[in-house]
């Protein structure tokens, strides 16, 4: 008789069950540049901002100073939209800086006029990517962190190979080997990252529509695909979540960009207003 009951009542425990497990589903919250539509980008201040918003994981960029540092920079030159720099500076391109010539370089001062909400913070200095990894211990957030490369212009990063090697020696400094994600739309430093760590999570960064999301994971080494948020259909996530990936929009920081992310079953987006996506995905659930 029991075993009757049972048989006659699984299919709506199988559904109760699966209804159970996507309540419980988390969408991850990944702060861009920190916080970008609030505080200066890839700044100290965002970062912090972003960790006490409860973000789930930072997002950053990375360039390389002429003394072979590892700094938190989207772009291979500082920015005069929003960073300003000594008056006898002589470059504006980082890999031509030493460390201590690009602290002089304020990117606080002026809010980037893109971000209406954005703080401006005088006295704001390109961190160190030493510097962001410091703040580890203030929670269990991961940090998603982008190799600035360009392979039509080679004299502004240093080899892919040797850009890897500097990351991953700041990644075992700091014990972080289970927390960072490396990205990249240049392949070359996944793979040079394979090659020396294994245990890295991967995530290739794709920008086209003709690129395939599945191959570009193949070729990669990527175990996770980070489209951009237009490139995103229900049908791409369901056939990458088939091969065993995760997938991570950019950027996305309209209600609108959300509720259909969400629709289509993303692990995770990124977004440079991280505090009102964990206020929206809070509220919609």
């Amino acid at each position: 008789m029991l075993m009757v009951m049972i048989l006659r009542f699984a299919p709506a425990l199988v559904c109760l069950c699966w209804i159970a497990m996507a309540a419980d589903s988390k969408i991850l919250v990944h702060g861009h540049r920190g916080a970008r539509a609030v505080m200066p980008e890839n700044s100290l201040p965002a970062f912090e901002y972003a960790i006490q918003a409860g973000v789930d994981v930072l997002e950053l960029d990375m360039a390389v100073t002429k003394d072979d540092v590892l700094v938190v920079s989207h772009d291979p030159e500082m920015n005069p939209a929003y960073c300003a720099g000594p008056a006898n500076a002589k470059t504006k391109v980082i890999r031509e800086m030493t460390l201590a010539e690009l602290k002089q370089w304020d990117c606080g001062a002026k809010a980037n006029p893109g971000f209406p909400k954005q703080k401006a913070i005088p006295g704001t200095r390109v961190p160190t990517l030493d510097e962001v990894f410091a703040l580890a211990p203030r929670g269990k957030f991961d940090f998603n962190i982008e190799t600035k490369i360009f392979p039509q212009r080679p004299s502004v990063t240093p080899t892919p190979e040797r850009f890897a090697e500097l990351v991953l020696a700041q990644i075992r400094k700091h014990k972080l080997e289970r927390r960072v994600i490396l990205q990249s739309f240049d392949f070359r430093t996944l793979r040079a990252m394979r090659n020396l760590a294994p245990e890295i999570r991967l995530s290739a960064l794709l920008a086209f529509p003709q690129q395939d999301w599945i191959q570009s994971c193949k070729d990669s080494g990527a175990t996770i695909v980070s489209p951009n948020v237009k490139l995103v259909t229900p049908e791409k996530v369901a056939a990458a979540h088939a091969a065993g990936l995760t997938v991570v929009p950019w950027t996305a920081n309209e209600a609108t960009e959300w509720k259909m992310l969400v629709a289509a079953q993303v692990d995770a987006i990124i977004s440079d207003d991280p505090a009102a996506l964990i206020a929206y995905l809070q509220h919609s659930r």
